[in-house]
């Protein structure tokens, strides 16, 4: 009998049918090898398009200055070395000198800048300079050989249309504008070939007095600023303990190579952020000679960071640099101190201009050196900053200070630490009490911070003065940073927002911090401004800052004239005391003063001082004084919700009427004689500046500092890396075959 297997008479599925057809089959060696192959190709791409964009970005700086070969130097010069070898950049030259005259309060600067264009072409060169942060700039000129023209004040748009029809019709200009309180630009239009033009410009500021120590504060180096573009609602806050994903995050457009392009939030960030001389060799040489009468006999006079060379003749001593010059790559800072018993405790000087009176009045309330009452229990929150900018010496300074407030912290008191830089990160989830076990886990979180990243402040700002806490404790917050950043503006309204009962003291980190921001911070934050420059400063700085910050305020400081006379007062709202610090005050009346008198509240005691203002005594520079604060004051309102044009129009009535530069005001003078033919090509050339003493180029930019960030140029090497990712995640995602096994039977 016949017996059929019936396994063989079933239909198989067509899978089975197509997996019969005879395919040729590699090995998983050749597969892996080919994609080996691939992978590396691509890597190559991604690497080459980072080479372009290097060069790219090289070419960019290239256009700004006189290419020349290192063996065709027929003179001094200085060089910026290119991406071509053998070729470099030459850069016009640039001498500061500097003479400053103090009188009383009062300091009358002169800066002479002498630009040498050492090109073969016409040149226009800018400049952008630091000035003490209350500088008052009221005059300049310009010096051609035995020729002098005189600046004038006028409105910023006129001042810069009177500037540029100067420019195309070839004759000499200068234009020196305001771009911060502390930063100012310098243009001057067409230098000849060879040819040397000296711009002068003057200044008036008033010393600071603080602790029975007069100092006088010269910047000479601008920190790189950090540039944010756009703020976005949400992001990730980092937490040591914790993650908190109610935080914000702002989205940053960060010029890599020191010289910013315009964002929404910095629309003039190409006018703070000068291109950065990136050799090892020091630019910009600056010379310093001052003229000191003090009115009374000193303790003690000396410069904290730079040598200098004292004479004293008469009442007058000179003080110069001991080197002659130095390079402009730190702050310079001089302080006196008077003789015990002729350390001032109020002083009045006055001036009169027209039929108006100008008053300045200091008042230094005793110093509380042994304050008896129940110790205040705080709750501190340290902000420290770890950005790239702050890489060496600052960031060693930043962590010894940290150090040493938790060391004074007390038992009842409860704290914090936050640091930022492209992220935000916080040691506790929330404030924790100051116990031995608490302060040794903060210090070793201390001691493993680094400085790499960006500057941005904001998360952490809104973090720290957000935080909730205790209505038994006192809300402090220590921010330590070199104030590196351009949107000043919007973190002073983060501050005014979000302060309320807290307190914010800044520290000043570094050779060359933003005083102008760490300020106006201190300012709004009714707290006050250290500045620390160097280690051996720490002690000394630190341990003032805690007799403010562990001594009761004077607070509801008030004012009395004679009903008879008409006063203007900045600032309108006085400003709390801390232990140490004295009232400065403008005034401007109808009359002459004859007596004031001042109260106040310290320690729930009221306290009270009569001032006999008759004096003979006039002051030039009285005037300029309370025009600057007046200034000053009108740009603050805007923070409080002051209309903008309204303040726009008074700050340039007060500007014009005083003749200082300001936000709305530019100084421009003009030469009559064209001097460059109009069919001759005009070059514009950016003055480059040092890199502030001790930070890092790398950890500042990432790379070598060549030229401004393009945009652009941006977008198509991130689209260029994104589509390379995705073709390697597709790759990487293709299984690798193997032989099919369920047929057999």
């Amino acid at each position: 009998m016949l017996f059929i297997n019936t396994h063989f008479l079933k239909r198989r599925p067509r899978r089975e049918y197509l997996n019969d057809k005879y395919t040729p089959r590699k090995s998983n060696f050749f597969i892996w090898f080919k994609r080996i192959i691939i992978i590396l190709l691509l890597i190559t791409l991604g690497l080459l398009l980072m080479l372009l964009g290097n060069l790219a970005y090289g070419d960019t700086r290239t256009s700004e200055f006189q290419n020349i070969e290192f063996n065709k130097l027929s003179q001094g010069s200085m060089l910026i070395k290119t991406n071509t070898s053998g070729i470099y950049q030459q850069v016009p030259l640039l001498h500061t000198d500097v003479d400053m005259h103090i009188s009383g309060m009062i300091v009358r600067s002169n800066i002479k800048q002498q630009f040498k264009n050492i090109s073969d072409n016409w040149i226009e060169a800018e400049y952008v300079f630091p000035l003490p942060e209350n500088a008052a700039v009221d005059h300049m000129q310009i010096r051609i050989g035995g020729r002098i023209i005189e600046g004038r004040i006028k409105e910023k748009l006129d001042a810069k249309r009177a500037y540029e029809k100067a420019k195309r019709d070839g004759r000499k200009a200068a234009l020196v504008e305001q771009q911060r309180p502390n930063l100012f630009t310098n243009t001057v239009a067409n230098i000849a070939p060879g040819e040397s033009i000296i711009v002068e410009i003057e200044y008036q500021q008033v010393l600071h007095y603080e602790q029975g120590n007069f100092s006088l504060r010269f910047p000479m180096a601008i920190t790189p600023r950090y540039i944010p573009d756009n703020i976005q609602q949400q992001s990730t806050l980092h937490t040591s303990n914790h993650t908190s994903e109610n935080s914000t995050e702002e989205t940053i457009s960060f010029s890599l190579t020191g010289w910013g392009h315009n964002t929404n939030q910095i629309q003039d960030a190409t006018q703070i952020t000068p291109p950065l001389q990136s050799a090892p060799n020091k630019i910009n040489p600056v010379s310093i000679n001052i003229k000191l009468n003090a009115g009374f006999p000193l303790e003690k006079l000396f410069s904290r960071y730079h040598n200098i060379i004292k004479q004293q003749t008469n009442d007058i001593i000179t003080i110069s640099l001991a080197n002659g010059v130095t390079p402009s790559d730190r702050d310079f800072e001089l302080v006196w101190t008077p003789q015990i018993n002729h350390t001032p405790k109020a002083a009045v000087f006055s001036e009169k201009i027209n039929t108006d009176y100008f008053q300045m009045l200091m008042l230094a309330p005793p110093i509380d050196g042994a304050h008896n009452g129940q110790p205040l229990a705080r709750d501190i929150n340290y902000i420290i900053d770890t950005s790239g900018s702050m890489h060496g010496i600052s960031m060693h300074q930043a962590k010894q200070s940290l150090l040493m407030a938790l060391d004074r912290l007390r038992l009842h008191d409860k704290f914090n630490i936050i640091q930022f830089n492209s992220i935000t990160d916080q040691l506790f989830s929330h404030s924790q009490i100051a116990s031995f076990e608490n302060i040794l886990i903060a210090k070793q979180y201390i001691n493993r911070l680094k400085a790499e990243g960006g500057t941005e402040m904001a998360p952490a700002l809104k973090l720290a003065l957000n935080n909730p806490t205790d209505t038994y404790y006192v809300h402090q917050v220590i921010f330590l940073t070199d104030g590196s950043v351009g949107n000043e503006s919007a973190l002073f309204d983060i501050i005014h927002k979000n302060l309320g009962n807290s307190r914010l003291f800044t520290i000043g980190i570094g050779s060359a911090p933003n005083s102008y921001f760490m300020r106006k911070a201190a300012q709004f934050g009714r707290g006050s401004f250290t500045y620390i420059s160097d280690v051996n400063e720490v002690n000394n700085k630190m341990t003032s800052l805690f007799s403010k910050l562990e001594s009761p305020l004077m607070t509801d400081i008030k004012l009395h004239f004679d009903q008879n006379i008409v006063t203007e007062i900045w600032p309108e709202r006085l400003p709390d005391l801390y232990n140490g610090e004295p009232v400065i005050l403008a005034i401007k009346s109808d009359k002459p003063l004859q007596e004031v008198t001042l109260t106040g509240t310290r320690a729930l005691s009221p306290w009270r001082a009569k001032l006999n203002l008759k004096t003979e005594n006039t002051s030039k520079g009285i005037g300029i004084f309370w025009a600057r604060k007046k200034i000053a004051a009108l740009m603050d309102s805007i923070q409080g919700g002051a209309n903008k044009e309204q303040v726009r129009a008074n700050i340039i009535d007060v500007a014009l009427t005083h003749h200082l530069v300001s936000k709305y005001t530019s100084l421009v003078a003009v030469d009559k004689i064209p001097s460059r033919p109009v069919d001759s090509r005009l070059d514009k050339t950016r003055m480059p500046v040092n890199l502030p003493h001790g930070q890092s180029t790398y950890k500042t930019f990432g790379r070598l500092p060549q030229t401004a960030t393009s945009a652009k140029l941006n977008l198509l090497f991130g689209f260029s890396l994104m589509m390379l990712g995705l073709a390697l995640a597709v790759l990487l995602r293709q299984p690798v075959p193997t032989q099919n096994t369920s047929n057999q039977s």
